[in-house]
């Protein structure tokens, strides 16, 4: 090849490739969310097969997976060419839309209500589920709070009592949709967040405890949610009426063995598994690929939440304590839901209506997963950029 093709070609390259990533984004992180993405594209394609025959066209979920996903990369490609100070700057912005969506959905001929639940607000052809902004918006807001009021939290009570009270205005609003794991997602990533950032260990402490206080209280308020309590403890109790599900998501991980039963040969997703696509995704996974299926998946999770967590380390050791707060808290709560979702299908925990990130069908979840895991790779490459300024000007002044 010609010396001005090759020059041609590497200018072609730097310029149109750094207009999408930014220099120094962290290819391990980028490359595993890549990889679930795309293990969430065949799995939708596998799982919701039988529910789209129903409408007439055996790849209805799967062409609207691709266009969520579409969106969701071009969103994640605008977040990295915007500043972390924009982020900043709008947090209270942010917060402040994600309340009124809450608070919009709840409203009859906004909110659209789907098996009892009044979570998502039709857009045209799309459906946005409040929910999953408030998640974004909260990891934001309480960063950008603890950047402002970190050494304040140990001493001033009302300092560390805002965040809360915001808290509990977002997990109130979310338990009249009613969202419980959002709200339970949530709260644990605010709360490890306060603890990051240094509050005392009573005060944690007291966090904890009046958090498993007001679970319990919620637990046996509400029938439905003791009733999910019971058959997860039993399901075979009822096995044909509330223990339904989650047997039949046990069936299919025995089902899958070691090895699976092959890729597209899942007899759950047959009408037998309800929500197939969605939240149980992850059964007809382990079907399908069987436990070194499963062993890789949550490999690649382990993975993607330990380079959010280098991302807040790397971040702490320069003292950009919003950058920390906002990689450590992502990383929380993409592991916190990721936790939820595999405990739920597993049968380690009860029944919770949460997706897997990255890879469940859901246009919402997909969006703000790829949103988050953008915002880490453009903290990290902010904080690479920076360093190899200062590195230059090291190199310029030793060699003047």
């Amino acid at each position: 090849m010609k010396p001005e093709l090759i020059a041609h070609f590497n200018h072609w390259r730097s310029h149109w490739v750094g207009s999408l990533l930014p220099r120094g984004y962290d290819p391990w992180l980028g490359g595993v969310a890549l990889v679930l993405l795309s293990l969430g594209v065949v799995m939708v394609a596998s799982a919701s097969l039988g529910f789209a025959m129903q409408r007439g066209d055996g790849l209805y979920f799967f062409k609207r997976h691709l266009l969520y996903l579409g969106l969701s990369l071009a969103l994640a490609a605008a977040v990295l060419r915007v500043p972390i100070a924009w982020w900043y700057r709008h947090s209270a912005t942010l917060l402040l839309i994600a309340v009124l969506l809450l608070v919009a959905v709840l409203i009859p001929g906004i909110g659209r209500e789907v098996n009892g639940s009044r979570r998502w607000i039709p857009l045209g052809p799309f459906t946005l589920q409040v929910g999953e902004f408030a998640k974004l918006a909260m990891v934001v807001f309480t960063a950008a709070y603890l950047q402002r009021r970190q050494l304040q939290l140990r001493e001033q009570w009302q300092d560390f009592a805002k965040p809360l009270g915001i808290l509990g205005v977002i997990a109130v609003l979310l338990l009249l949709q009613p969202d419980l794991g959002s709200a339970v997602v949530i709260a644990a990533t605010v709360v490890v967040m306060l603890f990051l950032a240094g509050v005392r260990l009573w005060q944690f402490s007291l966090l904890v405890a009046a958090a498993l206080a007001a679970l319990a209280v919620l637990v046996v308020t509400s029938p439905y949610r003791a009733q999910r309590l019971v058959t997860y403890l039993d399901p075979w109790a009822d096995q044909f009426n509330t223990g339904y599900q989650l047997i039949q998501s046990l069936i299919a991980f025995g089902r899958g063995g070691w090895f699976g039963v092959g890729l597209g040969n899942s007899v759950q997703k047959a009408f037998y598994l309800p929500e197939a696509h969605t939240d149980f995704i992850f059964a007809i996974l382990a079907e399908e690929l069987g436990w070194l299926g499963v062993i890789a998946v949550v490999a690649l999770f382990c993975v993607l939440v330990e380079r959010c967590f280098a991302c807040a380390r790397s971040a702490i050791q320069r003292q950009d304590w919003f950058a920390a707060f906002i990689a450590f808290g992502i990383g929380v709560l993409l592991a916190g839901q990721t936790f939820i979702n595999i405990g739920v299908t597993a049968g380690l925990l009860p029944t919770k209506g949460l997706t897997l990130p990255l890879v469940s069908y859901g246009g919402s979840s997909l969006m703000v997963s790829c949103v988050m895991v953008a915002l880490v790779l453009r903290l990290g490459a902010e904080m690479e950029q920076r360093a190899a300024a200062a590195r230059q000007m090291r190199a310029e002044r030793n060699g003047g």
